[in-house]
Order: C-alpha cells, then structure tokens, then sequence
C-alpha cells in the first residue's frame, strides 16, 4: 500500500497506540534497573546513566529503526520474516547463503516470540507496582491484580480488537503527552541534567566502573526492546505516520521522562523505586497508575498481535505446522486470532509473572533474546542495502558497522543476565529454533519422499484415461504444481472413478506480503474437463479456497463450492529409527505433522463436502 496515502493524522495518532506501545513504556523500569546494575544514584552515576539512554535511542532506533531499517519494506510489511522474504529474492535456493539467510530467520523469528512472552509481563508488572507507591501495604496484592489483568487481556482476544484498538491511539498519545510533561518540570528545576547529552559521561561511566560496565549495557538495553516491535508493526500504518509519531511526539517524550527521573534523583540524593511515579503528586498518583496500567495494556496487546502475524507468516514460510486462525474482523486483514499460540503466550506470560514476581527481576531476563533479533535484522539490512538499494561497499560497512558494535556492546551487556534468568529466553529461543529446524528440514523431506511415490504432470492424460467418468466436479488440492495430487491417484486407485469435471488447485504462498486479487490466478485447462488452477496468496494473507474459487467465476470458469466435492491428501508420516538428535527430529516432525491444522480447515473448505485420502510415507 502506498505510504503517502496513509498519511493522516489518525495514522500517526494509531501508530502511537499499536508502534509504540513496546518501547513507550520502557520508563516505567527500565532507569531504575540501569540506575540498580551502576550500583549507585550520584551524579556521576545518573548523568553517565542518562547519557546511555539517550545515545541508545538515537543510534539504535533513531537512527537504526526509524531512520535506516524501515526502508527494508515488503510492500509495506516490516519484521524479521518480512526482512527475510525481501533478502530470499537476491539469493540462489540452496546455496550457501540463502541457508546462512535461513538459519537467521529461525534465529530472529525464535527470540521475537521470546520477546512476546516478557513484554507483557514486564510491562503490566510495572505499571500495577505503582500501587506500592500508593500504599506499601498494597506489595502482595501486585502479582495477584497481574494475573487478573493478563487473564482478562488474552480471554479478550478471541474477540478480537477491532472495537477496542480505535481507544489504543488516544491513549498512548495521552501517555506520550503525560510523561513528556511530568518529565519537564525536574529538568527545569535541575538543568544541570543536560549535561547527559555529552556522550563522555556515558563512556566515563563504562570505564570507572568497568567490573559492572557490562551489567549497565545490559540495562541499558532496556530503554530500547521495543525496537524491534516497531519495525513489525510497521505495516498497519506505514513508514511515513510511524517515523512522524516518533520524532514529533514520542521520542522526545522519551528523552523528556528519562531526563527528568534523574533530575528528580538528583534533586532527592537518595534512590528510590518506581521513580517515575514520584514525578507526580500524591494527588495525581492514582490515575497516573490507571494511565501507565491501560498503556502497558495497550503494549502487551500489540506484542500479543505481533505474535499472531509472525505465527500466520512462519506458518507461509515454512517454519511452522499449519494451525488454526481465525480472523476477527471483517474490514481489517491484521486483526487476526491464533488460539493455540494465545493460550501458550498466556501460560508463559503468567510463569514469567508468578517466578519473578517483580518487574526489576524480570529485567535481568528481558533483553537476553531480543538483541539476537536485532543482530539479526542487522545483518540481513546489510544484505538487502548491499543488493537491493545498491549502496557502495563503504557505506553499507560504516553505517551498518556502526550499529553492528552497537549492538554487539548489547548482545555482551545481555550475556551477564544469562545467570540471573536470562538463561529462560535463550533456553526457549533455542527450543523453538528446533522446532522450525525440525519442521522445515521434515518439510524437504516429506517433499522429496513424496515426489518418488508420485506421478508427474505429463501423465495426467494416462492417469484418467481409463477411469470412468461420473457426474459433478471434483476439487483436489495439491501441494505441487509440477506433480499430480496424492487425493486424485488415491481416488483413482479406490474408486475407479474420475469426475466429468476436474479442478486441481495449487495454492502457492508469494515471497510479498498481500497478493494483487487481479493477478491471483492462473488457469490452464491441459486436458478436456481438467483445470489446473494455481492460486496465489500473500504471507500475510490466509488462503482461501472459496476465494479462489469465487475468482475462478470471474475468469469464466464456472465453478461453485455448494455444487463440489473436495478432496485433499493427508499425509501420515512414519519416522524411520534412526539415533541421535536427527532420530529425534524425525520423530518430532511425525508428531507434529499429525497434530498440525488439516488442510480443510487451514484453507477455509466446506468441512461438509471434503473427503480425505490417506497416503502413509516414511522419512
């Protein structure tokens, strides 16, 4: 979709609400967890800490993000897949780079849903400790009052959030506009917080207290998790509202708020927890924890349906089972629901809260997987700069050096949480980078293993020759457009019958985000009463049968779901024993492939009307 057309006011306000939620609400722990590794709340330790904040958020997202990643649009699409789809198009299939671009995709895809698990928790954590400030006596009912408001917010989500989203924006501009605001008055009170600006401080810090200088990167990094998030969402609005919410409203706003929570620690010269909430009276307090309550709200649901797209997209792509989604909103092809990934973020989420009952202890797991994925999105922007944008060698190398160290102080600033629980993401990155290795690798496997049993196009014409024909039309689905779907021989082996009009549909998954309808199709007709049609969706799209069929009408192809009966292969897979970790994998891409969504389901057919054949292979 065209960029300029979605610039809107509105747009930009929506891209504060979905955008910016992640990393908006940052300031309510990240300082304090910064100020906590440093070791101490002086001055030098405030203004190298600020110092820290505020050339992070230039070089990594100012810079990084805003200014140079969201070029990298897939038609308007951004994340890690998207990134990956765009670089996949310069690259040679099976060659040593595109596996090299594979495994990075596994890689970043595994940590951001790491990052879907923490957001919530950290965010909504970090908001309701506000109570605690209100009244100390209210501590143990923080984690209890979590629970509550994560239950109703993944119960919510079957519904969907086409009703609810249209508040996200007003809100978060509010929140931007409150914290901004709040954050001015310490810093008139106290300029001589400026100074942080100097990024000497920053480094004087790092080098006068080298034992933690690591642990301070890593907190640090806190200030910009939700980076990544923002190039994902990218594509509800476009490259233009995003980059204007951010430099008109919420980066500044950022600054602002961190400013002035070390203005207000200097001014008190002592520490205290939850600095952001002592920048507003007693008075005011209560509503500023309902604020930062419904903002850390809005930031897990955005984290929550950036889950759901990055599902549906490494579903497309080949890194994941099919599974169940549904869509939840009849004008808006984002606002999509994936049940079995909603309650397994939830369960995640509420483990995360219940063990770490805090959110300065879930910093010290926050992070950990998430600058993998910015490593990785650096890396491939290198790429598609390089080959796509033609940028010289020395520019590609400079700039995209530049936040390559950057990140990499990161990435050594996260290792020293490893012990302290950033072992629990990395431990689940890890798991879940098995499980895409498994089910791709299973994937070409089953693939080749079925190409042996099967019978080429070419002999279509020997295949029905002999079969009787009988009266209707026949759907079969195939999962290869150059072979003769497995239903169609097993229909012909047990029946002896063929149907006076076939249709064999190959739905294809494009490298692009959302197919043009106009250029959906292709249909040949290779044999009398026999249409091989090929249909073409986007990643970020679910295939639909009947739309296809429907477009089929328009292309004078006569053809109605409620007159045809539809028949799809299911492959039943055996593993054959073998040792060791490739044993292992076989056999979990068995298990997986019983229990992943049948193709009736995932491709939206007339659950009434469709007859499965069985095909056993063994890989």
């Amino acid at each position: 979709m065209n960029n300029s057309r979605r610039l809107s006011v509105s747009a930009v306000i929506g891209a504060m609400g979905i955008v910016y939620g992640d990393i908006g609400t940052s300031p309510l722990y990240a300082l304090q967890s910064a100020l906590d590794a440093a070791g101490g709340f002086d001055a030098e330790v405030v203004l190298g800490v600020l110092s820290l904040v505020f050339w992070s958020l230039a070089i990594s997202v100012t810079l990084k993000y805003v200014t140079v990643i969201m070029r990298a649009d897939n038609e308007g699409e951004g994340g890690i897949l998207a990134l990956f789809a765009l670089a996949q198009r310069r690259l040679i299939t099976g060659s040593t780079w595109a596996k090299v671009a594979v495994a990075l995709a596994l890689i970043g895809t595994a940590f951001f849903f790491c990052d879907a698990l923490i957001t919530p928790a950290i965010s909504v954590l970090g908001a309701v400790e506000g109570l605690e400030v209100l009244n100390p006596g209210l501590k143990s009912g923080v984690v209890p009052v979590t629970i509550v408001v994560i239950a109703v917010l993944f119960a919510y989500q079957r519904h969907g959030t086409a009703r609810v989203a249209r508040l996200f924006g007003p809100i978060m501009l509010l929140w931007f506009v409150v914290i901004g605001v709040i954050g001015v008055i310490p810093i008139v009170r106290s300029p001589q917080i400026l100074l942080a600006l100097n990024p000497l401080h920053g480094i004087g810090l790092l080098v006068h207290r080298a034992p933690v200088a690591l642990a301070i990167i890593g907190a640090v990094f806190l200030v910009i998790t939700g980076g990544e998030a923002l190039y994902a969402d990218m594509g509800q609005f476009g490259r233009r509202p995003v980059r204007i919410a951010w430099f008109a409203l919420v980066g500044p706003a950022l600054v602002l708020n961190y400013f002035g929570q070390g203005a207000l620690l200097l001014e008190l010269g002592k520490p205290v927890q939850h600095p952001l909430y002592h920048l507003v009276s007693a008075a005011v307090l209560p509503w500023m924890v309902m604020l930062a309550t419904a903002a850390a709200i809005i930031a897990s649901q955005a984290t929550i349906s950036g889950a759901f797209s990055m599902a549906r997209q490494a579903v497309h792509l080949d890194l994941l089972p099919r599974l169940r989604v549904l869509q939840t909103s009849a004008l808006e092809h984002s606002q999509i629901y994936v049940p079995i990934v909603n309650w397994l973020v939830f369960l995640a989420v509420i483990a995360f809260v219940v063990g770490f009952g805090s959110a300065d202890a879930l910093g010290g797991a926050y992070g950990a997987a998430v600058v993998g994925t910015m490593v990785v999105t650096t890396i491939l922007g290198a790429f598609v700069a390089a080959t796509q944008w033609n940028w010289p060698k020395w520019q590609v190398a400079g700039l995209f050096g530049l936040m390559l160290v950057a990140d990499g102080a990161f990435v050594a600033g996260n290792m020293t949480k490893v012990p302290t629980g950033g072992w629990i993401p990395l431990t689940l990155g890890a798991a879940l980078c098995l499980i895409f290795t498994t089910w791709r690798t299973g994937r070409l496997e089953l693939r080749a293993a079925l190409a042996k049993l099967a019978v080429p196009r070419s002999e279509l014409a020997k295949l029905v020759a002999g079969a009787q024909r009988v009266p209707g039309t026949g759907v079969f689905l195939a999962s290869n457009a150059g072979l003769v779907p497995s239903a169609l021989i097993r229909n012909i082996e047990h029946n002896c019958v063929v149907h006076q009009r076939v249709i064999i549909l190959n739905v294809e998954i494009a490298d692009t985000p959302r197919q043009d309808p106009m250029q959906r199709l292709r249909i040949e007709e290779p044999l009398p009463g026999v249409h091989w049609i090929t249909a073409r969706f986007g990643f970020m799209e679910t295939p639909d049968v009947a739309e296809a069929l429907k477009a089929c009408r328009a292309r004078g192809l006569r053809v109605f779901t409620e007159d045809s009966s539809f028949f799809v292969g299911r492959h039943v897979v055996r593993a054959r024993p073998l040792p060791g970790l490739r044993g292992l994998q076989r056999r979990l891409f068995a298990r997986m492939q019983q229990y992943s969504t049948q193709a009736a389901e995932f491709f939206r057919m007339p659950f009434r009307d469709v007859v499965i054949l069985n095909t056993a292979v063994e890989i």
